[in-house]
């Protein structure tokens, strides 16, 4: 994906975020990787430690990098967390190559919840 196309569906993702929860600002790449954490947890609890949070967004990544093959699903645990086991290594150098892969993951990640937002939007 070339840089124009990622920065335009990464503020897709964002504005689609920001309306599906009525809030005032753009949400921010910690933001959304808690947001996908939460989803793939999918127990919604309504106070998580700093510590949880953490792992929710480490849940996000590796759910991210699942379908590429660097992560594999392994169950979840007695409190329903899911883990994930490393399969290869993720080979990104430098921080901006690093989030733009996570962001073309994220984008990939909402495709389909965007596009039939969009087609509801346009129906209504």
């Amino acid at each position: 994906m070339e840089d124009w196309q990622r920065d335009f569906e990464w503020l897709r993702v964002r504005h689609a975020i920001k309306k599906m929860f009525g809030k005032p600002e753009l949400p921010e790449m910690d933001a959304i990787l808690f947001l996908i954490g939460l989803q793939e947890y999918g127990r919604p609890k309504p106070d998580f430690t700093k510590e949880e949070k953490q792992d929710l967004m480490h849940i996000a990544v590796c759910s991210l990098f699942e379908q590429d093959g660097y992560y594999e699903f392994v169950g979840r645990d007695e409190d329903g967390w899911p883990h994930y086991e490393q399969r290869m290594n993720i080979d990104i150098s430098g921080l901006f190559s690093q989030e733009s892969a996570l962001k073309d993951r994220i984008i990939k990640y909402f495709a389909d919840t965007i596009s039939q937002e969009h087609i509801t939007h346009e129906n209504q």
